[in-house]
Protein backbone atom coordinates (compact mmCIF):
# COMPACT_ATOMS: atom_id res chain seq x y z
CA UNK A 1 0.00 0.00 0.00
CA UNK A 2 1.66 3.40 -0.62
CA UNK A 3 1.50 6.57 0.77
CA UNK A 4 -1.38 8.05 -1.09
CA UNK A 5 -3.88 4.84 -0.05
CA UNK A 6 -2.55 5.00 3.57
CA UNK A 7 -3.38 8.61 3.99
CA UNK A 8 -6.79 8.65 1.86
CA UNK A 9 -8.03 5.49 4.29
CA UNK A 10 -7.37 7.31 6.94
CA UNK A 11 -8.93 10.14 6.16
CA UNK A 12 -12.16 8.38 5.31
CA UNK A 13 -11.67 6.58 8.49
CA UNK A 14 -11.58 9.73 10.59
CA UNK A 15 -13.54 12.28 8.49
CA UNK A 16 -16.88 10.32 9.49
CA UNK A 17 -16.95 11.55 13.26
CA UNK A 18 -16.61 15.24 11.69
CA UNK A 19 -19.03 17.29 9.90
CA UNK A 20 -16.12 18.04 7.17
CA UNK A 21 -16.85 14.31 5.85
CA UNK A 22 -19.09 14.79 2.92
CA UNK A 23 -16.03 16.43 1.34
CA UNK A 24 -13.61 13.14 1.83
CA UNK A 25 -15.29 10.92 -0.95
CA UNK A 26 -15.28 13.99 -3.61
CA UNK A 27 -11.76 14.26 -3.14
CA UNK A 28 -11.10 10.51 -4.62
CA UNK A 29 -13.27 10.55 -7.47
CA UNK A 30 -12.78 14.26 -9.76
CA UNK A 31 -12.50 14.25 -13.32
CA UNK A 32 -10.29 16.46 -15.51
CA UNK A 33 -12.86 18.71 -16.26
CA UNK A 34 -13.95 18.86 -12.03
CA UNK A 35 -10.23 19.78 -11.59
CA UNK A 36 -9.80 22.12 -13.97
CA UNK A 37 -13.06 23.78 -13.15
CA UNK A 38 -12.40 23.69 -9.29
CA UNK A 39 -8.66 25.16 -9.90
CA UNK A 40 -9.86 28.09 -11.76
CA UNK A 41 -12.29 28.86 -9.21
CA UNK A 42 -10.01 28.52 -6.93
CA UNK A 43 -7.46 30.84 -8.36
CA UNK A 44 -10.05 33.51 -8.94
CA UNK A 45 -11.09 33.46 -5.33
CA UNK A 46 -7.14 33.48 -4.12
CA UNK A 47 -6.88 36.67 -6.70
CA UNK A 48 -9.50 38.47 -5.09
CA UNK A 49 -8.23 37.56 -2.07
CA UNK A 50 -4.96 38.18 -2.11
CA UNK A 51 -3.44 40.85 -4.48
CA UNK A 52 -0.20 39.85 -3.53
CA UNK A 53 -1.53 36.30 -5.12
CA UNK A 54 -2.01 37.71 -8.39
CA UNK A 55 0.84 40.06 -8.76
CA UNK A 56 3.17 36.77 -7.91
CA UNK A 57 0.60 35.07 -10.68
CA UNK A 58 2.43 37.30 -13.51
CA UNK A 59 5.51 36.19 -12.65
CA UNK A 60 4.96 32.86 -12.29
CA UNK A 61 6.46 29.92 -14.92
CA UNK A 62 3.73 27.49 -13.88
CA UNK A 63 0.76 27.41 -10.82
CA UNK A 64 -0.19 23.94 -9.00
CA UNK A 65 -3.21 24.59 -7.81
CA UNK A 66 -4.89 22.49 -5.28
CA UNK A 67 -8.56 23.38 -4.78
CA UNK A 68 -9.60 21.13 -2.39
CA UNK A 69 -6.83 19.03 0.56
CA UNK A 70 -8.94 17.02 2.84
CA UNK A 71 -7.22 16.38 6.14
CA UNK A 72 -7.99 14.68 9.29
CA UNK A 73 -6.05 12.92 12.01
CA UNK A 74 -6.27 11.45 15.36
CA UNK A 75 -3.37 10.50 16.72
CA UNK A 76 -2.69 9.13 13.07
CA UNK A 77 -2.90 11.30 10.39
CA UNK A 78 -3.51 12.32 6.39
CA UNK A 79 -4.32 14.83 3.81
CA UNK A 80 -5.37 13.97 0.16
CA UNK A 81 -6.42 16.07 -3.01
CA UNK A 82 -5.82 16.34 -7.21
CA UNK A 83 -4.95 19.30 -8.29
CA UNK A 84 -3.94 20.71 -11.71
CA UNK A 85 -0.08 22.08 -12.87
CA UNK A 86 -0.91 25.17 -15.99
CA UNK A 87 1.79 26.74 -17.82
CA UNK A 88 0.05 30.07 -18.65
CA UNK A 89 -3.19 29.24 -20.04
CA UNK A 90 -2.07 25.44 -20.99
CA UNK A 91 -2.89 22.29 -18.61
CA UNK A 92 0.29 21.10 -18.16
CA UNK A 93 -0.89 17.66 -15.90
CA UNK A 94 -2.33 16.44 -12.86
CA UNK A 95 -1.40 16.30 -9.68
CA UNK A 96 -1.95 14.57 -6.61
CA UNK A 97 -0.88 15.91 -2.76
CA UNK A 98 -0.93 13.56 0.08
CA UNK A 99 0.29 13.83 3.72
CA UNK A 100 0.54 11.35 6.74
CA UNK A 101 1.80 12.68 10.78
CA UNK A 102 1.29 11.14 13.78
CA UNK A 103 1.45 12.95 17.12
CA UNK A 104 -1.26 15.06 19.40
CA UNK A 105 -3.79 15.58 16.98
CA UNK A 106 -7.99 15.35 16.34
CA UNK A 107 -9.85 16.90 14.01
CA UNK A 108 -10.49 17.08 10.41
CA UNK A 109 -10.40 19.86 7.64
CA UNK A 110 -10.55 21.11 4.33
CA UNK A 111 -8.47 23.79 2.94
CA UNK A 112 -6.84 24.80 -1.16
CA UNK A 113 -3.41 25.16 -1.76
CA UNK A 114 -1.72 27.24 -5.02
CA UNK A 115 2.29 26.90 -5.66
CA UNK A 116 3.77 29.76 -7.70
CA UNK A 117 6.74 27.85 -9.44
CA UNK A 118 8.66 30.97 -10.32
CA UNK A 119 11.54 30.19 -12.07
CA UNK A 120 12.55 26.84 -15.03
CA UNK A 121 14.62 25.12 -12.14
CA UNK A 122 11.30 24.81 -10.33
CA UNK A 123 9.44 23.70 -13.25
CA UNK A 124 11.70 21.26 -14.49
CA UNK A 125 12.44 19.77 -10.81
CA UNK A 126 8.46 19.16 -10.74
CA UNK A 127 8.30 17.88 -14.75
CA UNK A 128 11.45 15.23 -13.66
CA UNK A 129 10.69 14.07 -10.08
CA UNK A 130 8.28 11.21 -9.35
CA UNK A 131 7.04 12.75 -6.55
CA UNK A 132 8.19 16.20 -5.21
CA UNK A 133 8.44 16.40 -1.22
CA UNK A 134 7.32 20.04 0.23
CA UNK A 135 10.85 20.85 2.04
CA UNK A 136 13.26 19.30 -0.62
CA UNK A 137 14.39 20.29 -3.59
CA UNK A 138 13.48 24.14 -4.90
CA UNK A 139 12.86 26.20 -2.23
CA UNK A 140 8.99 27.11 -1.17
CA UNK A 141 8.02 30.14 0.60
CA UNK A 142 4.30 29.61 2.34
CA UNK A 143 3.13 33.17 1.97
CA UNK A 144 1.37 34.22 5.00
CA UNK A 145 0.09 37.97 5.91
CA UNK A 146 3.83 38.87 7.05
CA UNK A 147 5.04 37.54 4.71
CA UNK A 148 3.13 39.46 2.04
CA UNK A 149 3.83 42.50 3.05
CA UNK A 150 6.99 42.79 2.05
CA UNK A 151 6.70 40.98 -1.20
CA UNK A 152 6.66 42.54 -4.55
CA UNK A 153 7.95 42.23 -8.06
CA UNK A 154 11.24 42.94 -7.56
CA UNK A 155 11.49 41.12 -4.16
CA UNK A 156 10.34 37.95 -5.85
CA UNK A 157 14.12 35.53 -5.46
CA UNK A 158 12.79 32.10 -3.90
CA UNK A 159 12.00 28.93 -6.69
CA UNK A 160 8.04 28.65 -5.45
CA UNK A 161 5.90 31.06 -3.08
CA UNK A 162 2.66 28.86 -1.63
CA UNK A 163 -0.71 29.94 -0.92
CA UNK A 164 -2.80 28.34 1.44
CA UNK A 165 -6.81 28.96 1.52
CA UNK A 166 -9.76 28.22 2.31
CA UNK A 167 -9.61 26.20 5.26
CA UNK A 168 -12.59 24.80 7.04
CA UNK A 169 -13.25 22.53 10.01
CA UNK A 170 -11.49 22.25 13.40
CA UNK A 171 -7.73 21.14 12.86
CA UNK A 172 -5.00 22.39 15.47
CA UNK A 173 -2.30 23.19 12.81
CA UNK A 174 -1.67 23.38 8.78
CA UNK A 175 1.10 23.13 6.99
CA UNK A 176 2.45 21.85 3.53
CA UNK A 177 5.82 20.70 4.55
CA UNK A 178 6.74 17.16 4.27
CA UNK A 179 3.57 16.95 1.54
CA UNK A 180 4.45 14.68 -1.43
CA UNK A 181 3.29 15.77 -4.70
CA UNK A 182 2.93 13.43 -7.68
CA UNK A 183 2.05 13.08 -11.39
CA UNK A 184 -1.11 10.96 -11.87
CA UNK A 185 -3.25 10.43 -15.09
CA UNK A 186 -6.63 11.87 -15.70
Amino acid sequence: MNLRHIALALVLAIAPAFPIAAMASGAAESTAEDLNRDAAQALQNLYKASPVAAEISKHARAVLVFPNIVKAGLVFGGSYGEGVLTKGTTIAGYYNSVSASWGLQAGAQSYGYAVFLMNNKAVEYLDKTKGWEIGVGPTVVVVNEGVAKNLSSTTLKDDAYAFIFDQQGLMGSLSIEGTKISHIKR
